[in-house]
């Protein structure tokens, strides 16, 4: 009879294009890591399968499933109350995909999913800027715009598990559109890191005259980093997006202290990579829209996580008590 105590999980970060997925012990330690391919448009058992030949040596590497507590994952629309994935956009799988069940099934190990946001959030509150921290929010400047809020200690979830999109709410009335939804003027559409590089589109279609290196670029070459890049090299026009998305990103942030009165906001993700140049007009935009109660009490930072790592030690929080 084995009577050894569980203590390791594991946690898979379940992305469009990539699935990452590591051992983790209590103290939020990757011990082993690897990832695979999700881009397959093949069915998702084929995913599960290609996963099994990945993770099932590591996990009997390190003593086997007696040995392991559960395991978490964090993937888009992800939908906690029932383990599935529901109509993910950027997924080649359709309608609702009951991914929890079977990773349970084919590991015989309890499998917790939840939205990739909100892992990252718990990931924060386990193991990095957030530990300690009854109420705050995340807000992960990547692809997209994700979040996660905590009240009270608690992700909020809402009553059908997809409650806290604050990507998707609408910022500029009939404003930019967003390729994959069809709404108009939401935070995601600038604040991201496609964001970004359509508003240097518009930027320089809007200034023809005006010299900048950006100009040095194809359209489909334009990224947040060659933005930055040319940013740090005094480009005008680059530090002009980057003061553009985050006076928009730091009005959505004074709406979001106000509804929820956090300790801190933390950002994550890839836009957060140029430093001071989306910081100080995101803190200052949100300083200037916050009525007086609000105003100084939150603290706005940037994750001190790994960006390699976070996603994994996110989803692995969700299976510690």
């Amino acid at each position: 009879m084995n009577t050894t105590t569980p203590q390791y999980v594991v946690g898979i970060d379940l992305g469009g294009t990539t699935a990452k997925f590591g051992i983790v012990d209590k103290e939020g330690n990757i011990l082993e890591q690897d990832r695979i391919a999700t881009a397959s448009e093949k069915p998702v058992n084929f995913f599960v399968d290609e996963l099994h030949k990945k993770l099932q040596p590591m996990i009997d590497r390190h003593g086997g499933k007696e040995n392991f507590i559960g395991i978490g994952m964090g993937a888009p629309n992800g939908n906690l109350y029932t383990g599935n994935i529901e109509y993910a956009a950027n997924l080649h799988w359709q309608g609702i995909v009951p991914i929890a069940h079977l990773i349970t099934e084919k590991f015989d190990i309890k499998t917790i999913l939840t939205n990739d946001a909100n892992a990252a959030a718990m990931g924060e509150m386990m193991y990095g800027a957030a530990k300690g921290m009854k109420h705050f929010i995340t807000i992960t400047l990547g692809t997209g715009v994700g979040s996660g809020i905590v009240i009270d200690g608690k992700m909020v979830v809402g009553h059908d598990g997809f409650a806290g999109e604050l990507g998707h709410v609408i910022v500029r009335h009939g404003g930019r559109l967003h390729r994959g939804t069809g709404s108009r003027g939401c935070l995601e559409s600038y604040a991201s890191a496609t964001g970004v590089k359509d508003t240097a589109v518009e930027f320089l279609a809007a200034n023809p005259t005006k010299v900048s290196l950006l100009r040095d670029f194809a359209e489909e070459d334009l990224t947040s980093q060659t933005v930055y890049e040319c940013a740090i090299k005094g480009d005008e026009i680059a530090k002009g997006i980057f003061d553009f998305t985050g006076e928009i990103l730091g009005e959505a942030l004074a709406n979001f202290v106000m509804f929820s009165s956090p300790q801190a906001i933390i950002l994550f993700g890839g836009l957060t990579k140029a430093g001071s140049y989306i910081m100080n007009p995101t803190k200052e935009a949100m300083e200037k829209n916050l009525i007086q109660v609000f105003k100084n009490k939150v603290q706005l930072m940037f994750s001190n996580l790994k960006e390699s790592d976070a996603a994994i030690l996110g989803a692995s929080a969700l299976v510690w008590d």
